[in-house]
């Protein structure tokens, strides 16, 4: 049970930590309107990832004899997700995406949440990454309980909307010092660890090892 919950927290940081457009778009409204605003689009967004999180997971369910089956090439596919992952995280720039998010104008909290709900479920390759972190992590497995996978879900919505917590945070209290260029070596930090996750689940699954 601790194994689960821990491992949605991880799962929830993977998914939200990336700087995207969505990230850019929580940094100006907590920076234009204040930080409650900025909360709110983490919630919209975290909401998007929480649905695609379910979508996934039990869809899984479903294919539980070939995954018992094929359990070390589905880590390696996984893996494989993952290390693309990172590699296109690494390379994104956070700063050129300043210019394609619409500058917020006035609004009211629901229209954060739903607009941050929509930009974040318009992007369907979160399914993608969410598969892979699933496979690397053996998420959703056979042997867990209903409560388990409730339990799992409700870490991932818990990691993801603590990062957005913390973001809108930082931002807040650092407003006048703020630097794009942080995002950008955040990105690279993140993009990192999500490539050597995936390495390192390859070489496990070769091995004959699993998480």
């Amino acid at each position: 049970m601790f194994h689960t919950f821990v491992t949605g927290i991880i799962i929830g940081l993977f998914i939200s930590v990336p700087v995207g457009p969505i990230g850019i778009l929580c940094i100006q409204r907590t920076l234009n309107r204040g930080r409650i605003h900025g909360i709110i689009t983490g919630l919209g967004a975290t909401t998007s990832d929480l649905f695609y999180a379910v979508l996934v997971g039990f869809s899984m369910s479903f294919i539980i004899d070939f995954i018992e089956t094929h359990q070390m090439m589905i880590q390696i596919v996984g893996s494989l997700i993952i290390f693309g992952f990172g590699l296109h995280i690494f390379r994104t720039n956070p700063v050129r995406q300043l210019s394609s998010v619409r500058k917020p104008s006035k609004g009211t909290y629901a229209s954060d949440f739903f607009s941050a709900f929509g930009l974040c479920f318009s992007n369907p390759l979160i399914i993608f990454l969410l598969i892979g972190l699933f496979a690397r992590f053996q998420f959703f497995t056979p042997t867990q309980t209903l409560f388990e996978h409730i339990v799992g879900l409700l870490a991932i919505l818990l990691g993801a909307f603590s990062w957005w917590l913390l973001l809108t945070l930082i931002v807040g209290k650092l407003r006048n010092q703020f630097n794009v260029r942080g995002l950008w070596i955040l990105n690279k930090i993140t993009g990192t660890i999500l490539m050597l996750l995936g390495v390192g689940g390859i070489v496990m699954a070769l091995l004959g090892f699993s998480l």
